[in-house]
């Protein structure tokens, strides 16, 4: 009982921030006087229900989910092997570091426009989000592997434990959460930079296009709008992935029990 009114408190609290920035998002609206410049919340969430009521939001909105997991899984796939690897072997580190550390220096414009060149329009978004998310999911894991207790690798090799069990049992409980921070972390900016990237692409199904055309044609509620639903969908996509790994958490910690 004591944690349900807790986390009814917590929620409640939410609520209350979300009214009141809603507020005073209305508040200057109606002090601007202007929609071009600044629509009201409850103009943008008719224009996003009305939105809603079209095939071609929800395609669209499919196919930018799509192009974020894609480009996210590869990210994961390659920079947890890649940092895994990197982070045993200092010169596969020394090689693999000046990459990434070029492409988180590139602005993400400079990206975009070097992917125009050498991808398709349905492609460039997902090259995009797979190369600003790959550092952060390298670095991350790297950084997991360098902080192993090096008196458990002293014990496993004592004791002549093979590698792949010195890899399941001690490393990767130690990499873990460094794992999990760099994946949150990469979710939000994966679909900021995919989006951007869909902005200056051009796909034909996508939320960035719509945004686009939007400020083309200066509809500013439809602009608001869109951009609610990217938001959404990446707090969404975090909190999602935050409840799956505090349950295999406590399933972890269950079995141990």
């Amino acid at each position: 009982m004591k944690h349900f009114i807790t986390f009814l408190k917590n929620r409640l609290r939410s609520v209350f921030a979300i009214i009141f920035w809603l507020i005073v998002w209305e508040i200057i609206s109606l002090l601007i006087g202007r929609e071009i410049y600044l629509p009201s919340p409850i103009h943008t969430a008719k224009v996003l229900i009305e939105l809603a009521a079209d095939f071609t939001f929800w395609l669209s909105i499919l196919m930018s989910v799509f192009r974020v997991i894609l480009g996210f899984m590869i990210s994961c796939f390659l920079g947890i092997i890649i940092g895994i690897v990197c982070g045993l072997n200092r010169f596969f580190y020394e090689l693999f570091n000046p990459l990434v550390v070029a492409v988180k220096s590139t602005p993400v414009m400079s990206i975009i426009i070097i992917a125009l060149l050498w991808f398709e329009s349905d492609n460039v978004a997902i090259f995009v989000c797979f190369l600003m998310c790959f550092p952060i999911i390298w670095t991350n894991v790297v950084q997991g592997i360098w902080q192993v207790d090096e008196n458990l690798l002293q014990m496993a090799q004592v004791y002549k434990v093979k590698e792949l069990l010195v890899i399941r049992y001690i490393y990767m409980p130690s990499l873990m959460p460094y794992l999990a921070a760099g994946i949150t972390t990469a979710l939000g900016l994966g679909w900021k930079v995919t989006v951007a990237s869909e902005v200056l692409s051009s796909p034909k199904y996508s939320i960035g296009g719509h945004l686009y055309n939007a400020k083309v044609y200066l509809q500013s509620p439809q602009l608001f709008a869109w951009t609610g639903v990217v938001i959404l969908l990446s707090f969404g996509f975090e909190h999602v992935f935050k409840y799956a790994v505090e349950n295999i958490n406590k399933n972890k910690l269950l079995k141990d029990v």
